[in-house]
């Protein structure tokens, strides 16, 4: 069975991004998926600090919940990623998170030496995102971070589900077309992953 990591990265558990994500896993987990699902603020990660301790044989010294969400993500061959647009990036709670896959970045890059343009992709990644404006450009930023982040995991930015307009708790309720396309983009990403077994 396909198995799949929903991480939702919003400050606010019922918030209009996590909402979306569990329309998202409730699509994969009707196309046959196995979906474990981690809300990060439930989780005590500390920031990176920075130490490079990783250095030694990329794995981070700091003892807090990372490694239980980290042993997650390597057991999944699908990642959904989920976060509200703060500052045109992901919210604190998942920048945290990511940074403290530095330890990864490490592992990969400096100690194992694979090339930055060869480097196998055995992942799928799905980011959904919620943000207040319509901005052209409002999503640029989290798409960029996102992407970095999927390839320290070996993921491919495989598609976004990108909301404009949406900013208070409950707008996203408002939004079918938003609702059924996070849907229908877990149920593909579980489809894709089960094609690629």
């Amino acid at each position: 069975m396909v198995q799949i990591i929903a991480i939702y990265g919003s400050p606010r558990r019922d918030g209009n991004s996590a909402t979306l994500l569990k329309q998202a896993v409730a699509g994969a987990r009707e196309a046959g998926a196995h979906v474990e699902e981690v809300v990060l603020r439930d989780y005590k990660i500390s920031p990176c600090m920075e130490i490079y301790h990783c250095l030694k044989a990329g794995e981070c010294a700091i003892r807090d919940d990372f490694p239980k969400i980290l042993e997650k993500l390597e057991a999944s061959s699908g990642i959904m990623l989920a976060s509200p647009i703060f500052f045109y990036s992901v919210s604190a709670q998942t920048k945290i998170f990511m940074d403290r896959c530095q330890s990864l970045w490490v592992r990969k890059y400096w100690i194992e030496k694979q090339d930055f343009k060869t480097a196998p992709v055995t992942r799928k990644g799905l980011f959904i995102s919620v943000g207040a404006t319509d901005g052209k450009k409002l999503f640029d930023g989290a798409i960029l971070t996102v992407k970095y982040f999927f390839d320290v995991l070996s993921a491919g930015l495989w598609k976004s589900v990108l909301c404009r307009g949406v900013d208070r708790k409950g707008d996203i309720l408002k939004k079918q077309e938003y609702l059924d396309e996070a849907f229908q983009a877990g149920k593909d990403l579980a489809k894709a992953l089960q094609d690629d077994a």
